[in-house]
């Protein structure tokens, strides 16, 4: 089966009260400013960033995944201020699968007010419908609560546990997998 997405233009994305977009050079700030909060990477294998040069980095990064064609990084705009206030995406394309990874992060002023699920509704509907996507796969730390609450929010199952599956921080994390078939 293949791709019902080309990855020639970056596809914007409109929620009720986000516009999920491409990168801009102009984003860097508010990406450092993210990315630079302890509380958005307590989770992530990253320390903050120090410099608006690491919010570079990243956004190259976002770039290269997308011409790869292995991942697509969508800035959440919010729609009242015109200001990025997370980031939200796939990563780890298995095309001959049908299958991705998802990922997000949320500015904490953000946190508990339905963004994330809104958000991640719409990316879901993209990756099912338009890239034809069987299976929608999340990583999450057993200690992140609230992840797994929006996983649970979304029909997300877990599937189990995979013990000590990444270094980070100088420690060895398990990450609990989670899933969604669009058949579900």
């Amino acid at each position: 089966m293949t791709s019902g997405f080309p990855f020639i233009e970056f596809p914007r994305l409109k929620t009720e009260r986000c516009t999920l977009r491409k990168e801009e050079e102009k984003d860097r700030y508010d990406i450092y400013e993210l990315y630079s909060n302890e509380d958005v990477v307590k989770y992530m294998e990253f320390e903050p960033f120090v410099t608006v040069e690491d919010a570079v980095n990243e956004m190259q990064w976002y770039q290269k995944i997308f011409r790869e064609q292995s991942g697509l990084r969508w800035m959440i705009e919010d729609s009242e201020s015109n200001k990025v206030i997370g980031t939200c995406g796939f990563l780890n394309y298995e095309k001959i699968h049908n299958r991705i990874e998802m990922g997000y992060d949320l500015t904490p002023k953000f946190w508990g007010k339905g963004i994330m699920t809104e958000v991640m509704k719409c990316i879901m509907d993209f990756g099912f419908l338009t890239m034809k996507l069987n299976k929608i796969e999340t990583k999450v730390e057993p200690k992140n609560e609230a992840s797994i609450r929006l996983m649970n929010r979304l029909g997300f199952h877990k599937e189990g546990v995979l013990r000590q599956h990444e270094f980070e921080k100088g420690k060895y994390v398990d990450l609990a997998i989670f899933s969604k078939l669009k058949s579900e």
